[in-house]
Protein backbone atom coordinates (compact mmCIF):
# COMPACT_ATOMS: atom_id res chain seq x y z
CA UNK A 1 0.00 0.00 0.00
CA UNK A 2 1.84 3.66 -1.37
CA UNK A 3 2.41 5.74 1.57
CA UNK A 4 -0.19 8.95 1.37
CA UNK A 5 1.81 12.14 0.57
CA UNK A 6 2.36 14.21 3.73
CA UNK A 7 2.29 17.92 4.43
CA UNK A 8 -0.51 18.36 1.22
CA UNK A 9 -3.86 18.38 1.46
CA UNK A 10 -6.31 16.58 -1.13
CA UNK A 11 -6.85 19.59 -3.01
CA UNK A 12 -3.05 20.34 -3.53
CA UNK A 13 -2.57 16.85 -4.66
CA UNK A 14 -5.51 17.33 -7.02
CA UNK A 15 -2.98 20.41 -8.38
CA UNK A 16 -0.71 18.83 -8.87
CA UNK A 17 -1.51 15.95 -10.80
CA UNK A 18 -3.63 18.46 -12.98
CA UNK A 19 -0.43 20.80 -13.60
CA UNK A 20 2.03 17.94 -14.15
CA UNK A 21 -0.46 16.33 -16.76
CA UNK A 22 -1.30 19.11 -18.57
CA UNK A 23 2.81 20.10 -18.48
CA UNK A 24 2.89 16.88 -20.51
CA UNK A 25 0.53 17.95 -23.10
CA UNK A 26 -2.57 15.69 -21.45
CA UNK A 27 -6.14 17.21 -22.88
CA UNK A 28 -7.90 17.71 -19.58
CA UNK A 29 -11.65 17.97 -19.76
CA UNK A 30 -12.10 20.65 -16.60
CA UNK A 31 -15.42 22.10 -18.13
CA UNK A 32 -16.98 18.47 -17.42
CA UNK A 33 -16.39 19.02 -13.42
CA UNK A 34 -19.53 20.85 -11.58
CA UNK A 35 -18.61 24.43 -11.98
CA UNK A 36 -17.78 24.41 -8.03
CA UNK A 37 -14.95 22.21 -8.33
CA UNK A 38 -13.29 24.09 -10.98
CA UNK A 39 -13.29 27.02 -8.91
CA UNK A 40 -11.54 25.36 -6.10
CA UNK A 41 -8.97 23.57 -8.81
CA UNK A 42 -7.91 27.69 -9.90
CA UNK A 43 -8.07 28.91 -6.68
CA UNK A 44 -5.56 26.19 -5.15
CA UNK A 45 -3.27 26.12 -8.08
CA UNK A 46 -3.07 29.83 -8.10
CA UNK A 47 -2.11 29.66 -3.85
CA UNK A 48 0.65 27.41 -5.07
CA UNK A 49 3.92 28.29 -6.33
CA UNK A 50 6.85 25.65 -6.25
CA UNK A 51 6.70 21.68 -5.67
CA UNK A 52 10.32 19.54 -5.28
CA UNK A 53 10.41 17.02 -7.60
CA UNK A 54 10.39 14.13 -5.12
CA UNK A 55 7.31 15.30 -3.93
CA UNK A 56 5.67 16.06 -7.55
CA UNK A 57 6.81 11.95 -7.86
CA UNK A 58 5.39 10.94 -5.03
CA UNK A 59 1.76 12.78 -5.44
CA UNK A 60 1.69 11.06 -9.16
CA UNK A 61 2.87 7.68 -7.60
CA UNK A 62 -0.11 8.11 -4.84
CA UNK A 63 -2.89 8.94 -7.49
CA UNK A 64 -1.70 5.68 -10.14
CA UNK A 65 -1.64 3.72 -7.13
CA UNK A 66 -5.29 4.64 -6.56
CA UNK A 67 -6.24 4.44 -10.00
CA UNK A 68 -5.11 0.89 -10.15
CA UNK A 69 -6.85 -0.04 -6.78
CA UNK A 70 -10.07 0.89 -8.69
CA UNK A 71 -12.13 -2.06 -10.01
CA UNK A 72 -15.07 -0.55 -11.68
CA UNK A 73 -16.41 2.78 -11.58
CA UNK A 74 -19.94 4.23 -11.98
CA UNK A 75 -21.11 7.89 -14.14
CA UNK A 76 -22.65 9.04 -10.65
CA UNK A 77 -25.74 10.66 -12.97
CA UNK A 78 -28.62 9.14 -14.55
CA UNK A 79 -27.53 10.63 -17.87
CA UNK A 80 -23.86 8.97 -18.02
CA UNK A 81 -25.66 5.68 -16.62
CA UNK A 82 -28.15 5.86 -19.56
CA UNK A 83 -25.46 6.41 -22.02
CA UNK A 84 -24.24 2.92 -20.88
CA UNK A 85 -26.98 0.85 -20.47
CA UNK A 86 -29.73 3.18 -22.76
CA UNK A 87 -29.36 1.13 -25.96
CA UNK A 88 -31.18 -1.83 -23.55
CA UNK A 89 -33.73 -0.24 -21.90
CA UNK A 90 -37.07 0.57 -24.28
CA UNK A 91 -37.28 4.38 -26.08
CA UNK A 92 -40.24 4.85 -23.10
CA UNK A 93 -38.12 4.38 -20.65
CA UNK A 94 -34.47 5.82 -21.61
CA UNK A 95 -36.59 9.44 -22.42
CA UNK A 96 -38.74 9.20 -18.95
CA UNK A 97 -35.51 8.87 -16.98
CA UNK A 98 -33.61 11.33 -18.71
CA UNK A 99 -37.14 13.78 -18.52
CA UNK A 100 -36.62 13.18 -14.71
CA UNK A 101 -33.38 13.98 -14.14
CA UNK A 102 -33.59 16.96 -16.19
CA UNK A 103 -36.68 18.30 -14.41
CA UNK A 104 -34.69 17.23 -10.53
CA UNK A 105 -32.07 20.11 -11.78
CA UNK A 106 -29.44 16.47 -12.22
CA UNK A 107 -28.99 16.95 -16.10
CA UNK A 108 -29.17 19.38 -18.71
CA UNK A 109 -32.41 19.58 -20.78
CA UNK A 110 -30.54 21.04 -23.69
CA UNK A 111 -28.57 16.97 -24.12
CA UNK A 112 -32.05 15.98 -24.74
CA UNK A 113 -33.63 18.19 -26.76
CA UNK A 114 -30.06 18.43 -29.20
CA UNK A 115 -30.99 14.60 -29.28
CA UNK A 116 -34.46 15.01 -30.86
CA UNK A 117 -35.27 13.68 -34.11
CA UNK A 118 -34.83 16.85 -36.92
CA UNK A 119 -39.01 16.72 -37.42
CA UNK A 120 -39.51 16.90 -33.69
CA UNK A 121 -37.44 20.36 -33.64
CA UNK A 122 -39.11 21.05 -36.43
CA UNK A 123 -42.34 20.77 -35.13
CA UNK A 124 -41.22 22.95 -31.94
CA UNK A 125 -39.95 25.74 -34.09
CA UNK A 126 -43.61 25.73 -35.81
CA UNK A 127 -45.39 25.50 -32.24
CA UNK A 128 -43.39 27.50 -29.83
CA UNK A 129 -42.91 31.32 -29.95
CA UNK A 130 -40.40 32.89 -32.32
CA UNK A 131 -38.26 33.82 -29.65
CA UNK A 132 -37.94 30.33 -27.76
CA UNK A 133 -37.59 28.67 -31.36
CA UNK A 134 -34.50 31.10 -31.88
CA UNK A 135 -33.54 29.92 -28.33
CA UNK A 136 -33.32 26.58 -29.49
CA UNK A 137 -31.73 27.09 -32.57
CA UNK A 138 -28.74 28.94 -30.29
CA UNK A 139 -28.54 25.80 -28.51
CA UNK A 140 -28.39 23.35 -31.28
CA UNK A 141 -25.33 21.93 -32.52
CA UNK A 142 -24.71 23.91 -35.89
CA UNK A 143 -25.46 20.89 -38.49
CA UNK A 144 -28.80 19.51 -36.34
CA UNK A 145 -29.40 23.45 -36.29
CA UNK A 146 -29.17 23.89 -40.30
CA UNK A 147 -30.64 20.29 -41.25
CA UNK A 148 -34.17 21.79 -39.30
CA UNK A 149 -33.64 24.91 -40.93
CA UNK A 150 -33.99 23.32 -44.27
CA UNK A 151 -37.88 21.52 -42.65
CA UNK A 152 -38.73 25.28 -41.66
CA UNK A 153 -41.15 27.48 -43.99
CA UNK A 154 -38.28 29.86 -45.38
CA UNK A 155 -41.04 33.17 -43.93
CA UNK A 156 -40.58 31.40 -40.28
CA UNK A 157 -36.91 30.37 -40.57
CA UNK A 158 -36.09 34.15 -41.71
CA UNK A 159 -38.05 35.07 -38.40
CA UNK A 160 -36.27 33.08 -36.31
CA UNK A 161 -33.04 33.81 -37.90
CA UNK A 162 -33.55 37.57 -37.12
CA UNK A 163 -34.57 36.36 -33.31
CA UNK A 164 -31.42 34.35 -33.17
CA UNK A 165 -29.68 38.45 -32.82
CA UNK A 166 -31.91 38.94 -29.38
CA UNK A 167 -30.55 36.18 -27.80
CA UNK A 168 -27.08 37.16 -26.19
CA UNK A 169 -28.28 38.57 -23.42
CA UNK A 170 -29.93 35.46 -21.75
CA UNK A 171 -28.89 34.61 -18.69
CA UNK A 172 -28.12 30.74 -17.43
CA UNK A 173 -31.38 30.44 -15.15
CA UNK A 174 -33.61 31.47 -17.87
CA UNK A 175 -32.14 29.25 -20.51
CA UNK A 176 -32.67 26.24 -17.91
CA UNK A 177 -36.49 27.51 -17.54
CA UNK A 178 -36.76 27.64 -21.37
CA UNK A 179 -35.03 24.21 -22.08
CA UNK A 180 -37.59 22.69 -19.67
CA UNK A 181 -40.09 24.21 -20.85
CA UNK A 182 -39.34 22.90 -24.57
CA UNK A 183 -39.39 19.14 -22.69
CA UNK A 184 -42.38 19.35 -21.41
CA UNK A 185 -43.83 20.47 -24.84
CA UNK A 186 -42.06 17.94 -26.61
CA UNK A 187 -43.85 15.54 -24.51
CA UNK A 188 -46.99 16.88 -25.60
CA UNK A 189 -46.04 15.88 -28.81
CA UNK A 190 -47.93 12.96 -30.39
CA UNK A 191 -45.72 10.33 -30.32
CA UNK A 192 -46.32 7.98 -34.07
CA UNK A 193 -46.27 3.81 -33.58
CA UNK A 194 -43.90 3.80 -36.16
CA UNK A 195 -40.60 5.82 -35.83
CA UNK A 196 -40.05 8.45 -38.88
CA UNK A 197 -41.79 9.99 -41.63
CA UNK A 198 -42.46 7.98 -44.25
CA UNK A 199 -40.97 10.10 -47.07
CA UNK A 200 -37.71 10.11 -45.26
CA UNK A 201 -37.61 6.21 -45.28
CA UNK A 202 -38.64 5.66 -48.71
CA UNK A 203 -36.44 8.13 -49.56
CA UNK A 204 -33.53 6.16 -47.15
CA UNK A 205 -34.36 3.26 -49.05
CA UNK A 206 -34.11 4.53 -52.17
CA UNK A 207 -30.45 6.32 -51.18
CA UNK A 208 -29.05 3.05 -51.53
CA UNK A 209 -31.27 0.90 -54.28
CA UNK A 210 -29.79 0.02 -57.59
CA UNK A 211 -30.32 2.89 -59.72
CA UNK A 212 -32.88 1.22 -61.95
CA UNK A 213 -34.88 -0.13 -58.80
CA UNK A 214 -34.66 3.52 -57.72
CA UNK A 215 -35.99 4.75 -61.34
CA UNK A 216 -38.88 2.21 -61.32
CA UNK A 217 -40.30 2.90 -58.51
CA UNK A 218 -40.04 6.75 -58.56
CA UNK A 219 -41.97 6.28 -62.26
CA UNK A 220 -44.74 4.38 -60.20
CA UNK A 221 -44.74 6.86 -57.46
CA UNK A 222 -45.27 9.97 -60.08
CA UNK A 223 -48.14 7.91 -61.14
CA UNK A 224 -49.85 7.00 -57.88
CA UNK A 225 -48.98 9.97 -55.68
CA UNK A 226 -47.10 13.36 -57.62
CA UNK A 227 -46.90 15.32 -54.71
CA UNK A 228 -45.31 11.85 -52.53
CA UNK A 229 -43.14 11.44 -55.21
CA UNK A 230 -41.86 15.02 -55.50
CA UNK A 231 -40.88 14.97 -51.41
CA UNK A 232 -38.93 11.59 -51.68
CA UNK A 233 -36.74 12.80 -54.63
CA UNK A 234 -35.89 15.45 -52.25
CA UNK A 235 -34.53 13.71 -49.53
CA UNK A 236 -32.68 11.13 -52.06
CA UNK A 237 -28.79 11.82 -52.13
CA UNK A 238 -27.30 10.01 -54.98
CA UNK A 239 -24.54 10.72 -57.21
CA UNK A 240 -26.33 11.97 -59.93
CA UNK A 241 -27.72 15.03 -57.05
CA UNK A 242 -24.06 15.54 -56.07
CA UNK A 243 -23.42 18.69 -58.15
CA UNK A 244 -26.77 20.30 -56.99
CA UNK A 245 -26.13 19.46 -53.24
CA UNK A 246 -22.36 19.91 -52.56
CA UNK A 247 -20.66 22.76 -52.42
CA UNK A 248 -17.93 23.03 -54.70
CA UNK A 249 -15.51 24.43 -51.66
CA UNK A 250 -16.07 21.12 -49.80
CA UNK A 251 -14.97 18.68 -52.76
CA UNK A 252 -11.41 18.10 -52.07
CA UNK A 253 -12.31 17.12 -48.41
CA UNK A 254 -14.95 14.18 -50.32
CA UNK A 255 -12.29 13.31 -52.53
CA UNK A 256 -9.73 12.57 -49.67
CA UNK A 257 -12.44 10.71 -47.79
CA UNK A 258 -12.91 7.91 -50.39
CA UNK A 259 -10.14 5.61 -51.36
CA UNK A 260 -8.32 6.54 -54.85
CA UNK A 261 -8.71 3.31 -56.29
CA UNK A 262 -12.44 3.89 -55.27
CA UNK A 263 -12.96 7.12 -56.73
CA UNK A 264 -11.00 6.61 -59.84
CA UNK A 265 -13.20 3.99 -60.49
CA UNK A 266 -16.38 5.87 -59.95
CA UNK A 267 -14.97 9.00 -61.95
CA UNK A 268 -14.21 6.46 -64.95
CA UNK A 269 -17.63 4.13 -65.20
CA UNK A 270 -19.75 7.40 -64.83
CA UNK A 271 -22.21 7.69 -67.84
CA UNK A 272 -25.52 9.43 -68.83
CA UNK A 273 -26.48 11.57 -66.32
CA UNK A 274 -23.70 10.82 -63.75
CA UNK A 275 -21.16 12.23 -65.91
CA UNK A 276 -22.24 15.53 -65.00
CA UNK A 277 -21.43 14.82 -61.72
CA UNK A 278 -17.24 13.66 -62.99
CA UNK A 279 -16.78 17.38 -64.65
CA UNK A 280 -18.35 19.13 -61.46
CA UNK A 281 -15.90 17.00 -58.56
CA UNK A 282 -12.64 17.39 -60.94
CA UNK A 283 -13.61 21.40 -61.70
CA UNK A 284 -12.97 21.51 -57.84
CA UNK A 285 -9.81 20.36 -57.74
CA UNK A 286 -6.60 22.00 -58.71
CA UNK A 287 -5.83 21.81 -62.14
CA UNK A 288 -2.71 19.18 -61.55
CA UNK A 289 -4.89 17.13 -59.42
CA UNK A 290 -7.51 17.30 -61.61
CA UNK A 291 -5.22 16.18 -64.43
CA UNK A 292 -3.49 13.71 -62.57
CA UNK A 293 -6.75 12.09 -61.81
CA UNK A 294 -8.05 12.11 -65.34
CA UNK A 295 -4.78 10.07 -66.04
CA UNK A 296 -5.80 7.80 -63.86
CA UNK A 297 -9.43 7.27 -65.17
CA UNK A 298 -7.33 6.84 -68.51
CA UNK A 299 -5.40 3.59 -67.13
CA UNK A 300 -8.41 2.15 -65.20
CA UNK A 301 -9.36 0.74 -68.86
CA UNK A 302 -13.50 -0.39 -69.13
CA UNK A 303 -14.92 -0.47 -66.19
CA UNK A 304 -18.12 -2.56 -65.70
CA UNK A 305 -21.36 -1.16 -64.95
CA UNK A 306 -21.36 -2.94 -61.75
CA UNK A 307 -18.20 -1.83 -60.34
CA UNK A 308 -19.26 1.85 -61.28
CA UNK A 309 -22.04 1.73 -58.97
CA UNK A 310 -20.69 0.41 -56.50
CA UNK A 311 -18.10 2.70 -56.52
CA UNK A 312 -20.15 5.65 -56.60
CA UNK A 313 -22.08 4.64 -53.85
CA UNK A 314 -19.48 4.47 -51.65
CA UNK A 315 -18.41 7.93 -52.50
CA UNK A 316 -22.41 8.70 -52.06
CA UNK A 317 -22.08 7.37 -48.53
CA UNK A 318 -18.26 8.69 -47.53
CA UNK A 319 -20.16 12.07 -48.07
CA UNK A 320 -23.52 10.85 -45.88
CA UNK A 321 -20.59 9.98 -43.39
CA UNK A 322 -19.20 13.58 -43.08
CA UNK A 323 -22.87 15.09 -43.25
CA UNK A 324 -23.73 13.09 -40.40
CA UNK A 325 -20.47 14.03 -38.27
CA UNK A 326 -21.16 17.63 -39.66
CA UNK A 327 -17.81 17.85 -41.37
CA UNK A 328 -20.07 19.52 -44.36
CA UNK A 329 -23.83 20.14 -45.28
CA UNK A 330 -25.38 19.35 -48.19
CA UNK A 331 -27.81 22.00 -49.78
CA UNK A 332 -31.45 22.32 -49.42
CA UNK A 333 -33.45 22.06 -52.46
CA UNK A 334 -36.46 23.78 -53.07
CA UNK A 335 -39.94 22.25 -54.49
CA UNK A 336 -38.11 22.39 -58.28
CA UNK A 337 -35.06 20.49 -57.45
CA UNK A 338 -32.72 23.31 -57.16
CA UNK A 339 -30.73 24.48 -54.13
CA UNK A 340 -32.08 27.13 -52.04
Amino acid sequence: MLRAVPGLSPRQKAAVVVRVMLADGADLDLSRLPPELQALLAQEMAGMELVDRDTCDRVIAEFCGQLEAVGVTFPGSIDGTLDIIGAHLSADTNSRLRRIAALNGSADPWDRIAALPPAQLAELARTEAIEVAAVMFTRLPVARASEVFGLLDPALARQIAYAMSLTAGIEAPALRRIGLALMRAVDALPRPAIEGQPVEKVGAILNFAPALTRDTVLAGLDQDDADFAGRVRRTIFTWATIPRRIDPRDIPRVIREVDAATITKALAGATGENAATVEFLLSGLSTRLADSMREEMEGAGKVTARDAEEAMSAVVAAIRRMEQAGELFLIVEDDEGTGG
